[in-house]
């Protein structure tokens, strides 16, 4: 091999090696992005709802079970945001209930208020408080957020001049604080 020759093998070394340090960089960005856009995958595979009345779009934890579900909360660029309640009705009965903050449309930690118990934590698999060893503060952060859930949505109530349903709604946000202690 001629010093030309070997000069060009060093160029093409010094361009492979100058490119294996970048990988570095390259693999988290790249493994971010892939990271991300299966996030996006994951929760456009959701089931998707919306409230009949006010057309919000949400997530409606699967405990709560399928049927006609009302969100009561703000609703940000068409989705259900911050704390609230999602409530299904089943004819002209009150069904199970989501106590908790969502985050675009999709629940983050609450409570699901099943009539007979409670399930409490973070959103995952679905469903609300579904993981088998939840972290006890998860459950603690779950009841006092849903208790300011429940007290928003009593403030709702009165501002609409609905005293019952607004003490209603100020007793079980009582009753949540109490799930902490």
């Amino acid at each position: 091999m001629n010093d030309r020759e070997h000069e060009g093998h060093e160029v093409t070394a010094g361009r492979v090696f100058d490119g294996m340090r970048r990988l570095p960089v390259i693999v988290p960005i790249a493994l971010t992005a892939t990271l991300c856009s299966h996030g996006i995958a994951a929760a456009a595979g959701l089931q998707w709802s919306q409230d009949p009345g006010s057309h919000c779009k949400f997530v409606a934890p699967s405990s709560l079970t399928s049927g006609p579900t009302f969100w009561i909360g703000a609703c940000v660029d068409g989705k259900a945001s911050g704390e609230g309640m999602l409530r299904r009705r089943d004819g002209d009965m009150a069904g199970a209930a989501f106590f908790g903050r969502m985050k675009d449309g999709v629940p983050e930690i609450g409570v699901v208020d099943l009539g007979e118990g409670y399930k409490a934590g973070s959103f995952s698999d679905g469903d609300i408080g579904g993981q088998a060893e939840s972290d006890p503060q998860d459950r603690i952060d779950a009841f006092r957020i849903t208790a300011e859930a429940a007290r928003l949505v009593g403030a709702k109530y009165a501002a609409e001049k609905n005293a019952g349903s607004a003490r209603h709604y100020e007793e079980l946000a009582k009753t949540l604080e109490q799930q902490t202690d």
